[in-house]
């Protein structure tokens, strides 16, 4: 087992964090508490990167509060945003998987976020313990590489109307709160993150956006997104 912090953070203020991730419900409180001690509160600036390709696969995060984004950056500077984690949400996830490869993403911190960091190993440990948390942690790997296949495919095959309906959509469909106006999309993002996510340019996304806003499928304020007509969005994809 890896030995403990040399420096632990609180215990009563990590142990509340553990209890709060969904996905560790399973975990009995005391197994959680004999994991305290090993785990790491970090509290990391908005644009702090929390790591780099390259860095090593040795813990995975859990995000109490804030928000990150992973992606992929060539090495001309071009940058592909893989995906969003939010509060509640695990990432590194790979890492219980195979610790012996190094990190492929980046990960940085689009708000001002807190996260646990656990070491693989002990993620690992508690794994082949609790069979409710396994098949949990499976099915959350399961359900984000179909989601991959999903953005892989829009991007193969899709036109850029296709590409950013589809986009708006999952957007709305994880981040929407519903207003008089229609769904919208509770997440400040950027014209250049949208194009990220989807492969395009600014100015792509940028027009793209205001042709949908005027066929009334979505309307704009500011970087807020309020989808308006779902059904037409749909038909683009």
């Amino acid at each position: 087992m890896n030995e403990p912090k040399q420096n632990p953070a609180d215990d009563k203020r990590t142990l509340w964090y553990l209890r709060k991730i969904r996905l560790l419900e399973p975990i009995p409180r005391e197994d959680l508490a004999q994991l305290v001690p090993h785990v790491e509160i970090r509290e990391i600036k908005r644009r702090q990167v929390v790591y780099l390709p390259g860095d090593p696969s040795d813990s995975v995060f859990f995000l109490v509060g804030g928000r990150v984004k992973c992606s992929k950056v060539s090495r001309d500077g071009k940058e592909l945003t893989l995906s969003y984690r939010g509060a509640g949400q695990m990432f590194g996830e790979l890492g219980a998987l195979d610790d012996d490869s190094p990190r492929e993403e980046m990960v940085e911190a689009m708000k001002n976020a807190i996260m646990l960091e656990v070491p693989a190993e002990l993620f690992r440990g508690l794994l082949r313990q609790n069979a409710e948390l396994c098949f949990g942690f499976v099915s959350m790997v399961g359900k984000r590489r179909r989601d991959m296949e999903k953005k892989l495919e829009h991007l193969a095959f899709g036109d850029v109307h296709a590409k950013l309906a589809f986009l708006l959509l999952e957007l709305a469909k994880d981040y929407g709160l519903d207003t008089e106006r229609g769904r919208e999309i509770d997440l400040k993002i950027t014209h250049q993150e949208m194009a990220n996510l989807i492969g395009s340019t600014r100015e792509t996304i940028s027009t793209t956006l205001a042709q949908f806003k005027k066929k009334n499928l979505i309307h704009l304020s500011g970087r807020t997104v309020t989808i308006q007509d779902s059904k037409g969005l749909e038909a683009l994809t």
